[in-house]
């Protein structure tokens, strides 16, 4: 994955390219959000398994991404980068016709099979691109950086221009143009490597994703058959034994889907601890934010993402302009530590939302503080663990780091989820009940967030601004 000594002439073009992949991966976890009332009624999904249609996604993508980057090492990040394209295409077009709950759920799951070999043949991919220009690197990261979180807000508002204009299965088909484009323009302008030899732990793709799915699926039923119930803990209990199986089959084997030794990397598990703590702050954060527009407010599908827009634009004005001047000055971990401060904010601010509320005075201040927050966390957090690894395992280092977010993705929507229907949110129809259960998911997601914040300072090294503008560029340079 080395940096070639030439400048490629097209990397710019070839960086759109790469952030529309990671602006449409994550937007497909957000954009389901204000279709979900509507698809609850046409498939017949319950208000508690409503969350599946999420969980199906991102239970593949996250337990599929360390198979994604080791794929991408072995056979090359483009031909991956390539392959997941298609199989997100097939994975859309299968949602999208999808007429009861059970094909739904396997479309979405295909879809985040293809999300998993995207997301990290596509860092891969910026770095060979960037990797031998410190100073673009971190331009490049900025711009990746801002499609990520900008493509879970935005999937919320085009979510729901598509329900309120078309109808919910074009959430799906709007993504087979964009198939069809980037199949188009990837062998023009995307860098090729050649293959290297090696074998794939298949074992350990089946006992990752295995692992997460039913830990995740013990945590969702848990408020329907009790948290103390043997059918709960058992299922927790097997869930948490394949996850345990894993590990020992990655000690045990000679070419391991994820070397352990990669985890004593100074900060990469720091910063792929602030990622999953990240991640489980913010999605449950937009997933119940527009739960509340709809059912309590009564905002339209349209409306309701119409109001998360203040949150795109914030966080690309930070990403982009803000942050990358912000980590040269104070440096990664004090900004990853205020990040997630302010994502922490954001939430408890959130948790006094009203059933008699508006969108101006409950909504829109508290979300725009969240939104700082991931900005401020998001880019030197993801830097910091792609840079911290080995330049051979450079696809191994972005499945690990995009494997956390969807790890954190996963397990805090199924939390706060279990969080929310203890305290109310199942009584469709009383606002006062359903504002108290959403109110609870956000003071969960705020304590997620806090906890991040305080490991971070345990577990990341560097604290320390540099001393001039020559240190604030090598600071710079070591978070690229």
């Amino acid at each position: 994955m080395s940096a070639p000594d030439v400048p490629n002439p097209r990397r710019w073009a070839a960086l759109a390219l790469i952030a529309l992949a990671q602006f449409m991966v994550i937007m497909d976890t957000s954009i389901i959000g204000v279709a979900l009332p509507d698809m609850q009624t046409d498939l017949g999904f319950s208000q508690e398994n409503l969350s599946w249609v999420f969980n199906a996604y991102v239970i593949a993508f996250g337990g599929l991404l360390l198979l994604g980057g080791r794929l991408s090492d072995l056979f090359g990040a483009k031909r991956m980068f390539t392959a997941g394209w298609v199989v997100l295409g097939v994975g859309s077009l299968v949602a999208g016709l999808a007429g009861d709950v059970w094909v739904e759920l396997a479309g979405r799951a295909v879809q985040g099979a293809g999300a998993a070999l995207i997301a990290p043949s596509a860092l891969t991919l910026l770095m060979m691109l960037f990797g031998g220009n410190p100073k673009e690197l971190t331009k490049a990261f900025a711009l990746y950086g801002a499609a990520a979180p900008a493509g879970g807000t935005a999937g919320v508002f085009l979510g729901g221009l598509i329900t309120e204009y078309a109808s919910w299965p074009w959430v799906f088909y709007i993504n087979l143009p964009v198939v069809a484009l980037t199949l188009v323009l990837t062998p023009s302008l995307m860098p090729s490597a050649p293959a290297r030899r090696g074998s794939i732990d298949w074992l350990g793709a089946i006992l990752a994703t295995g692992g997460l799915a039913v830990v995740v699926y013990s945590v969702v039923r848990a408020p329907e058959v009790g948290w103390g119930s043997a059918e709960t803990l058992l299922v927790l209990a097997g869930g948490l034994a394949l996850v345990l199986l894993f590990l020992l089959v990655q000690a045990k084997k000679a070419e391991p889907l994820m070397p352990l030794r990669i985890l004593r990397t100074p900060n990469l598990g720091g910063a792929n601890l602030a990622q999953l703590l990240m991640a489980g702050a913010w999605v449950p954060m937009w997933f119940f934010l527009n739960l509340y527009l709809q059912q309590v407010l009564g905002l339209g599908a349209f409306a309701s993402g119409s109001a998360l827009l203040p949150m795109t634009v914030a966080i690309m004005v930070m990403m982009i302009t803000v942050a990358p001047r912000l980590i040269a000055k104070f440096g990664p971990k004090n900004l990853i530590v205020a990040g997630m401060a302010l994502l922490a904010g954001g939430m408890l601010w959130l948790s006094f939302v009203r059933a008699d509320g508006t969108f101006w005075v409950d909504v829109l201040p508290a979300s725009l503080v969240a939104a700082t927050g991931m900005s401020l966390a998001f880019i030197p957090s993801l830097g910091t663990a792609i840079s911290s690894a080995r330049p051979e395992e450079g696809g191994l280092a972005s499945g690990i780091v995009n494997t956390s977010y969807q790890i954190g993705s996963a397990l805090g929507l199924a939390a706060m989820t279990a969080v929310a229907a203890a305290h109310g949110s199942r009584q469709i129809g009383n606002a006062s009940a359903l504002t108290d259960g959403f109110s609870a998911a956000f003071l969960g997601a705020a304590g997620i967030a806090a906890a991040g914040a305080l490991l971070a300072i345990v577990t990341l090294r560097g604290s320390s601004a540099p001393a001039d503008a020559e240190g604030a560029e090598r600071e710079t340079a070591d978070v690229a």
